[in-house]
């Protein structure tokens, strides 16, 4: 058998990530399911598979690079066992009592059957081939688990839910599309936030081989808001300043979350003016709150104010 690093066109010092991604792109080239008029088919995804087994498994790589197994994963001078049956080995290893423990694959009528001999599982493969095999439009059919007795689950898939920020500190239900065109709702737990998930079993994609549904896990999202604009876990907002409350000082409504506050201004209070209202914004991780950010602006009357245009006059005039 060929060099596993070669099989996967990966380089020795290739991390995890990289060799996962070219098993996928080649597993979904090579598949027999996508290549039916290709004799070597099953052999060529067979040896994609070895590769894979040795070079996923950090201590079966370690072995293969000091020289320890060869590319099927056997020991060096280890003869192997009798072939049989268009099968193909996944590798020999051994269990803590010393008993060989080994895995193969075969393909049928029925797609591809995996058999094991022995507690040991690949952590993952299954998850990948029923990924790949699902990427062929089903086309085949995968038997996953000892015996080949369980068929592989659907993807699980994610719902970002936009939600009013109130209800994002008092909790309660929204409604979540799902992507069979039900609708369905979802209670939101009180103080949530940004990034929470929910898992909704048995809701996400069906399997293409008549295995069970995957789950859908909704995410929660800020949706906008008219008064307020959110930075992290806090709430910014603009309130609006009378003049006279600005030069003499008074008290202002602020909105917040969780209904309208007293802010006492002081005089001489310019427009653009910060004030932070500690614990008013949004829910944080740890369970406390970050805070509402309120900036004066000074609005002036609707109307013409005779008296105020002439103080204002006199006022420019001293000053003059």
């Amino acid at each position: 058998m060929r060099d596993p690093y070669e099989i996967l066109g990966v380089a020795r010092n290739a991390d995890q990530n990289e060799i996962k991604r070219a098993f996928r792109r080649l597993a979904k080239k090579l598949h027999p399911d996508a290549n039916k008029d290709d004799p070597k088919a099953q052999d060529k995804f067979a040896e994609l598979n070895s590769a894979h087994e040795i070079l996923s498994d950090p201590e079966k790589r370690g072995q293969y690079d000091r020289g320890e197994i060869d590319a099927e994963g056997k020991p060096r001078g280890f003869e192997g066992f009798p072939g049989g049956g268009g099968g193909f080995n996944r590798g020999a290893h051994r269990g803590p009592q010393g008993e060989t423990i080994f895995e193969s694959f075969s393909f049928g009528p029925e797609g591809m059957r995996r058999s094991g001999h022995g507690p040991h599982e690949a952590g993952g493969f299954d998850d990948v081939i029923a990924d790949i095999l699902g990427g062929l439009g089903g086309r085949g059919r995968a038997r996953a688990g000892a015996g080949g007795g369980e068929m592989p689950r659907g993807g699980d898939i994610e719902i970002s839910v936009p939600v009013p920020l109130e209800r994002v500190i008092e909790g309660g239900p929204v409604k979540v599309h799902l992507p069979n065109g039900r609708t369905v709702e979802v209670k939101i737990p009180a103080k949530v936030a940004e990034g929470h998930r929910m898992r909704m079993k048995g809701q996400g994609e069906p399997s293409p081989f008549g295995g069970a549904p995957g789950d859908a896990y909704v995410v929660v999202a800020y949706a906008p808001h008219r008064h307020f604009r959110v930075e992290g876990t806090d709430l910014r907002t603009d309130v609006p300043l009378s003049l006279a409350d600005a030069v003499l000082g008074g008290k202002v409504r602020v909105p917040t979350l969780g209904g309208d506050v007293e802010l006492s201004v002081p005089a001489h209070t310019n427009s653009g003016r910060t004030f932070r209202l500690r614990g008013k914004g949004l829910p944080k991780a740890d369970g406390s709150s970050g805070d509402l950010l309120a900036t004066m602006r000074i609005m002036l009357p609707d109307t013409s104010d005779e008296e105020l245009e002439a103080l204002l006059r006199r006022r420019r005039e001293d000053t003059a």
